[in-house]
């Protein structure tokens, strides 16, 4: 190997650890914003709650950009803006309704469930790669038939039913699978910054038309959110997601997921923390399923089973 090559694998190993740090820093972030979500629920409804968020978020982004403005980015041919806007639309409307069902739903569940029903998109980002032709190993179909089980667990107490929450959540992770797609493909086309300041006006836009329609908004019910909205508009938005799309730069998909699943860990401690939250046996071994699904996913037992054949 040349010294180009060490080079370069070396680049790429220090780059993966960034990426994967920016991750995890993402899914402390997130794990924290259950909370604000669920105190922001006491006063507005909501659709309200996620566009003030939006709005504030958008803000924050265009803020950032104009302190910034001279600041070195990847090079200009690099870049084309048809995809930052239409990267910015699409992952706008995966955001808006993966925000809508997860903040619809958290009001109706625990923090625990929320934490760890939102950790399945694991499992469903690898399966949606199926479209792509990508292919899944047999460590994924473990791993979905564990989730299943975990998820029954966690949800199903005396009677076989879901709560209406954890059918929202469960909804709100199918969407939010597919925003990590789309980050995957355009976040290696774009300035991060741009497309991730346009989703978040494009998500407002969405969240607004529903505040409208389904509810009465009120500035003394926004006034009394005010904590949980900056929280969740500076950091868990504007911050949180941008952050996801420089993660991701350099972390592939279904490692991507693995590491920002870690946000249902930190939602589980701080609901235990903050609002003293408590899990039954059951719901415990419910959680440990479902995380145990999270990491068998990204075991590639195909490959183990092959080296031990060629070693046989």
């Amino acid at each position: 190997m040349n010294d180009d090559s060490k080079l370069l694998k070396a680049e790429e190993a220090k780059n993966k650890t960034k990426g994967s740090a920016i991750l995890i820093l993402t899914a402390l972030i997130w794990g924290l914003a259950f909370i604000a979500q669920r105190k922001g629920m006491d006063h507005i409804g909501a659709f309200t709650f996620s566009t003030v968020r939006c709005l504030i978020a958008g803000v924050c982004m265009i803020t950032v950009l104009k302190l910034m403005k001279n600041r070195v980015v990847k090079s200009k041919t690099d870049i084309n803006p048809k995809n930052e806007y239409l990267g910015g639309l699409l992952c706008g409307t995966a955001l808006f309704l993966g925000m809508g069902f997860q903040q619809l739903g958290i009001d109706k569940t625990s923090i625990a469930n929320s934490g760890f029903i939102s950790a399945l998109y694991i499992i469903i980002v690898p399966l949606l790669g199926l479209f792509f032709h990508k292919k899944v190993g047999i460590n994924i179909w473990i791993g979905v038939i564990l989730s299943l089980v975990g998820l029954g667990l966690l949800c199903f107490d005396n009677a076989v039913t879901m709560s209406k929450g954890d059918i929202l959540i469960l909804i709100s992770a199918f969407f939010y699978s597919i925003h990590i797609m789309l980050i995957d493909y355009f976040s290696p086309k774009v300035d991060g910054a741009k497309m991730s300041c346009i989703q978040f006006f494009v998500a407002a836009v969405f969240h607004s038309i529903a505040m409208f329609i389904l509810e009465n908004p009120s500035l003394n019910g926004i006034m009394k959110a005010t904590i949980p909205l900056l929280y969740m508009g500076i950091l868990s938005t504007a911050v949180g997601y941008t952050l996801q799309i420089i993660g991701q730069k350099y972390v592939p998909p279904t490692i991507a997921s693995l590491l920002l699943s870690l946000e249902s860990v930190f939602g589980t401690f701080f609901g235990w923390l903050i609002l003293k939250e408590t899990l039954s046996h059951q719901k415990l071994t419910g959680c440990i399923f479902v995380f145990a699904a999270v990491i068998l996913a990204q075991i590639p037992l195909d490959k183990l089973f092959k080296k031990h054949d060629k070693k046989v």
